[in-house]
């Protein structure tokens, strides 16, 4: 193997090192270091407002990053518009589907990048594309000609990720994709989600679930408020930390504690009103 092969193999497909983003005054986003390998899933984790959002926009060319430094394959870039982080390669699939859901799925799969011959489209090639890669990612439809809209949540996300492969995704963001499911759709999700990795791409799994992301994972990235909250590799972390970290283990502690301090303040001034009482109407425990 070449010098430059190895290269080609080690270099991160996408690499933060101290990235953020500023809207004006306000510091949506600081200090984030992120990698994502060719066959590789990095998980970033976090509740609402943590920044995910955020940090989907800047990777999807969205918005450009007001700091730090922003890597494809070894080359900074400052990405000016979602087109031209595609043509590098990465493809967003956002929790809220862009297809049409009366259109057949072959139609759905091939929306906007139509394959056309001299007289109109090429169907029969389209039809017989979509079933084929479908199929190389593990979804059997009998029917690529019925609507999408009669798929169930989790397939539409695998239709959606398998045509991001065809179309030449080597980095696929998946914003949330499972967040809407049940554990069966759910399941189906995770495994195409490895099928991905299995074929040399990177995957970054937004996702606030860490139940779903740990099984699938290889780095761990946790947000809050706009920080990071750790970074870690699979070896480093343990399922119980991570969804630890992610319930703020720390912060759900020091509540209960406080919850008891209240709780036990309250049962005495609860037996001080009950005393109090008894005193005023004469009561006592003495017989009579």
């Amino acid at each position: 193997m070449t010098t430059e092969t190895q290269a080609d193999t080690t270099t991160p497909l996408v690499k933060l090192t101290g990235a953020g983003k500023n809207y004006g005054h306000i510091n949506a986003l600081g200090g984030i270091d992120l990698e994502v390998g060719a066959s590789e899933v990095t998980c970033v984790l976090g509740d609402n407002g943590a920044g995910k959002s955020t940090l989907i926009k800047i990777i999807a060319g969205l918005h450009q990053h007001s700091s730090g430094t922003y890597e494809v394959a070894g080359r900074e870039v400052h990405f000016n518009s979602p087109r031209e982080a595609l043509e590098l390669g990465i493809a967003t699939v956002y929790q809220d589907l862009a297809v049409v859901p009366l259109m057949p799925v072959w139609r759905n799969f091939f929306l906007g990048n139509e394959v056309r011959r001299r007289f109109g489209m090429d169907i029969a090639f389209m039809k017989r594309t979509t079933k084929k890669e479908l199929l190389d990612m593990g979804i059997d439809l009998r029917d690529v000609d019925q609507p999408i809209g009669t798929l169930s949540g989790g397939e539409r996300q695998c239709v959606a990720i398998s045509r991001a492969v065809y179309f030449g995704a080597k980095v696929l963001i998946l914003d949330e994709p499972t967040a809407a499911l049940g554990v069966k759709q759910s399941g189906v999700v995770l495994k195409y989600i490895l099928q991905a990795r299995e074929r040399g791409l990177g995957v970054i799994f937004i996702t606030h679930n860490p139940h779903h992301a740990f099984p699938v994972g290889d780095r761990f990235l946790l947000l809050k408020r706009g920080r990071p909250l750790g970074y870690y590799r699979k070896n480093e972390i343990t399922r119980d930390e991570l969804t630890a970290l992610m319930a703020g283990g720390a912060e759900l502690e020091e509540l209960s504690h406080e919850l008891s301090a209240q709780d036990g303040a309250v049962s005495a001034a609860a037996a001080k009103m009950l005393e109090d009482e008894v005193h005023d109407l004469g009561i006592t425990g003495k017989t009579p």
